[in-house]
């Protein structure tokens, strides 16, 4: 099991610092989190300076209704972190070569795709195949312009011990990506992966685009692995679209392979090529 790390309770605010306030409010952020702020704590405050609290304004909204080409692909699911809405921003703790870093998610807008994937714990089992996979895979996200950010509820602590043990052993070694402390799980909650009870998240991975928009999302249990392969070819079938906006991927569509014309007449050139 992973080092059990001291937290206090995380929360969604619109305008208070005050923890216990802004505690009641936990329940509602998620329904509506556009207009809130996403607050994360310090992991281990003793050792930190007294200003514990951090304040990180969500991103406001980049719907591009003017964007003709792609506005009939462009969806705004009702609430967040659906699929078609904007990836609630945070900002944390993370653990980097060996060191300790600070991730912010909205740093990335603009310039990079993002691959977000959530894991329970560290020192498990299905988990650090799944990091490893990731990290051995690194440099194909990278010719995708993308970044790889894991994450889970455990502190930065946790993650530099796991990755300073050897694969050999159940560890990680040396990643080529952050490992993200979530340790006020305030960031599983925002991405509704969180199990509530258990105080872990589930195995929930995102893909977002450079405009800071969910584009795709999974969510596994805990006793199933991702796939690496499949997350890497949904990344690509996303970017293909994206810079061909009058086409789209058929099912299993990889480089190089036919698109079709979302259209009633122009999709049979699709269908007769099959």
């Amino acid at each position: 099991m992973a080092c059990a790390a001291p937290t206090s309770a995380a929360v969604l605010s619109p305008s208070s610092s005050n923890p216990r306030a802004a505690g009641k409010l936990a329940a509602a952020s998620i329904a509506k989190p556009f207009a809130q702020t996403l607050t994360a704590q310090n992991s281990f405050s003793g050792l930190r300076s007294s200003s514990s609290l951090r304040h990180f304004p969500l991103p406001a909204s980049s719907c591009r209704s003017s964007h003709s080409a792609r506005r009939s692909f462009v969806v705004r699911a009702g609430e967040l972190p659906l699929v078609g809405n904007e990836a609630p921003d945070f900002e944390a703790e993370a653990v980097f070569d060996q060191e300790f870093i600070n991730v912010k998610l909205s740093d990335y807008r603009g310039k990079k795709y993002v691959i977000l994937f959530f894991y329970p714990l560290d020192f498990t089992f299905v988990c650090p195949t799944e990091i490893t996979a990731f990290s051995d895979r690194c440099a194909e996200f990278e010719k995708l312009n993308t970044e790889v950010l894991g994450v889970s509820v455990d502190s930065v602590f946790s993650h530099l011990a796991w990755v300073q043990t050897d694969r050999k052993s159940g560890g990680l070694g040396d990643l080529k990506y952050p490992l993200i402390s979530d340790v006020t799980k305030s960031v599983s909650k925002a991405y509704n992966v969180l199990i509530p009870d258990q105080g872990i998240a589930l195995r929930g991975l995102f893909i977002i685009d450079k405009e800071g928009i969910i584009q795709h999302s999974t969510i596994n249990n805990l006793a199933i692995g991702r796939s690496v392969d499949e997350t890497l070819r949904t990344l690509q079938a996303l970017q293909y679209v994206q810079e061909n906006p009058d086409e789209v991927c058929p099912a299993g569509w990889k480089p190089g392979e036919k698109s079709m014309k979302p259209d009633p007449k122009l999709s049979k050139e699709y269908f007769a090529a099959i």
